[in-house]
């Protein structure tokens, strides 16, 4: 919903002093003799410091000045403005993000596919499967979104493009300070509020940190209103008793969100060549509710029975190293992602069709004997701990001949569990050590990616440059634990799901025993080609060849095999222009992607996602930007996308029989 701010920022910047001069000062121009230009916007996408209109690739940026003329605070605030991207949110923190109309082929479940869109935070990774991290945009550069595959400079997952957030960085140059003061009113909700700042503070000629903080109370706008649910089977067994209400738990506005984060940077020049910058990195986001409605209960409004929260909670600590050996850059980037999430939802929704389609609610009953409330709800708790490290080497920009190439490892552990519970639930009908969980998912999922790459550029020409790009990966995923009820545990080889415990069995991680342990192993190369044609020093023209590719994984029925990495190849043909004077820039590409392989998801038996790699897809698509400084106070930007996506091949070719 929007934001209606009510109150202005303040900023505050205290700059080095200088000697007076007796010299008289110019006249300063003002709107009215100042020419209307554009602003230069440098941007790092190919791993170099570039111009934005010479970079040779398919690239939207918002930068700071941008980012705050648009009341920009998060994720869903930038992402809207950015023609190439689309997304699906269930609320803060589990967002998925699609580039030129390639979907991930899933929706953030824990069992799902790897997104297909890169996310980096300044030089590291901080693509999960739940979604990106919703980082909360204060003192940020700029955002810069890659559109097409960006397989050879970034690798796994930025299959159909990346997104990369940039924040700003401490200035030994100067102190500075700022913050910003609101309060706003959410349509048909209520009063939210957000307070930022920071401050950069020098410490000697070659030092400086920047210290970030904020706090935010977005209002909620969805009711929970009263109702009741009447469960049939339930209802028969126990003579009309079988009737819920929800007066506990409705609420008007229930789904507001806080959220509180800082930012530490360090910055120290060694010397001339060599910069450490050191960050760490925090925030939690606390939002109560569901970010949907039901319009059969009315607009903006649903009738939930159980407590619905979520807790979102990231560090990341990094290190760029930044020098030169000789006349070589080299730059080595680590980082450590570690975030929880902890979810309460409610799946009375789901308990009530069961029941509907199936009785169910005439076989769950409590130590007793006697038949309770059939209601589900699910506590989940996702843990996340990715590492990453990339040493890269770049030869001078200015040779006819250059070149930027490294090595990268990471890895990536996501610790899963979702207990399904339903309260008083018997003993004999709970996973043993679980009372009250009808259903339990306990497992560790790890992605390990290794690889080297490079891209070379060769002049030909004053005007005409080729390049060329690859990537050698080994991908490695693993997939180990315990999914399933308490019968789960019988040594039944003919239990549907293939999900039934060895005897002897040994419990891990708290939960009955290992009834899945799989792993899938995968290498390949994949390239780029581009070439690029200066028509003038505003104008260029650019062909490109390009691949990006998504890891397979495994999937958590017993029965069903892996599904391995779908690869998309696109052929483009694009423009970069700048116009009267560099008051007007066009921009624009048109492209096909071939996607093969593809993964996609389907819910199998008991409700479980099955992961598959179907035949092929194709799209088809145009992109379009425009920036036009009509005056020294007016800029006018505006873009476009179009996309045409069919199927080439049979859908499910690869699970025929």
């Amino acid at each position: 919903m929007p934001r209606l701010p009510l109150a202005a920022a303040i900023y505050l910047a205290v700059a080095a002093s200088a000697l007076a001069q007796e010299t008289p000062a110019p006249a300063p121009d003002t709107p009215q003799t100042r020419a209307a230009t554009l602003d230069t916007i440098t941007v790092t996408a190919q791993k170099r410091t570039e111009n934005l209109q010479q970079v040779p690739i398919s690239i939207q940026v918002l930068g700071t000045e941008k980012l705050e003329q648009l009341n920009v605070g998060d994720f869903e605030d930038y992402v809207k403005f950015l023609p190439s991207v689309s997304y699906q949110t269930f609320g803060p923190g589990f967002s998925q993000i699609y580039m030129r109309g390639v979907s991930s082929g899933g929706d953030g479940n824990h069992s799902a596919s790897l997104p297909s869109v890169g996310v980096y935070l300044d030089e590291q990774p901080v693509t999960t499967i739940q979604g990106p991290l919703d980082i909360h945009v204060y003192d940020i550069a700029r955002v810069e979104v890659l559109a097409g595959p960006q397989g050879t400079l970034y690798g796994a997952s930025s299959q159909a493009g990346t997104m990369r957030i940039i924040t700003n960085k401490p200035d030994p140059s100067g102190f500075e300070a700022g913050y910003s003061l609101e309060v706003n009113s959410v349509s048909h909700g209520g009063i939210g509020h957000v307070a930022e700042g920071f401050v950069n503070i020098p410490l000697q000629e070659k030092a400086a940190i920047r210290l970030v903080g904020w706090n935010q109370h977005d209002a909620g706008y969805i009711d929970n209103v009263f109702g009741t649910r009447t469960f049939p089977s339930w209802d028969e067994y126990t003579d009309g008793n079988g009737t819920i209400d929800n007066a506990a738990f409705a609420k008007k506005d229930y789904n507001d969100v806080d959220t509180t984060g800082a930012r530490l940077a360090l910055r120290l020049d060694l010397n001339d060549n060599w910069t450490i910058s050191p960050t760490v990195m925090g925030q939690r986001a606390t939002s109560n509710g569901l970010f949907a409605f039901d319009p059969v209960v009315g607009d903006l409004a649903v009738t939930h029975f159980y407590p619905e929260r979520t807790e979102d909670r990231w560090t990341q600590a990094a290190l760029t190293v930044e020098g030169k050996v000789g006349n070589f850059d080299i730059t080595y980037a680590f980082a450590h992602l570690k975030r929880d999430d902890e979810v309460d939802s409610d799946y009375s929704d789901y308990s009530f069709w069961y029941d509907t389609l199936y009785a169910y609610g005439g076989s769950i009953y409590n130590d007793n004997g006697d038949l309770i409330n059939p209601s589900q709800y699910i506590q989940g708790k996702d843990g996340y701990k990715k590492t990453s490290h990339e040493l890269r080497i770049a030869s001078p920009e200015d040779r006819r001949f250059r070149f930027v190439g490294g090595l990268f490892w990471q890895t990536h552990k996501h610790d899963i569990q979702q207990d399904y519970r339903i309260d008083d639930l018997a003993g004999d009908l709970s996973v043993p050590g679980w009372p009250g969980t009808l259903w339990l998912t306990k497992q560790i999922r790890e992605d390990h990616d290794e690889a080297v790459f490079g891209e070379m550029s060769f002049d030909f020409t004053d005007r005409l440059t080729a390049t060329a790009g690859f990537r050698s990966f080994r991908v490695d995923n693993t997939l180990k634990g315990f999914h399933g009820f308490a019968s789960y545990i019988e040594d039944d080889p003919d239990n549907p799901t293939d999900a039934f415990c060895p005897d002897p069995s040994t419990p891990f991680m708290n939960a009955p025993c290992v009834n899945i342990d799989k792993r899938v192993r995968e290498h390949d190369t994949i390239g780029k080609i581009n070439l690029t044609y200066k028509l003038s020093d505003t104008k260029l023209l650019y062909a490109t060849w390009s691949e990006g590719y998504r890891p397979g994984g495994n999937n958590r029925r017993g029965s069903l095999p892996p599904y391995v990495s779908d690869y998309l190849t696109n052929y483009e043909l694009g423009w970069k222009t700048t116009w009267l004077d560099n008051s007007l820039s066009f921009n624009g590409s048109v492209f096909r992607q071939e996607w093969k392989d593809f993964q996609f998801s389907i819910l199998g038996a008991n409700g479980l996602t099955e992961i598959k790699n179907a035949n092929q897809a194709q799209i088809d698509g145009m992109e379009l930007e425009l920036n036009w400084a009509a005056t020294y106070n007016l800029n006018i930007s505006g873009g476009a996308a179009f996309y045409d996506a069919k199927l080439t091949e049979n859908f499910c070719g690869l699970t025929d029989a």
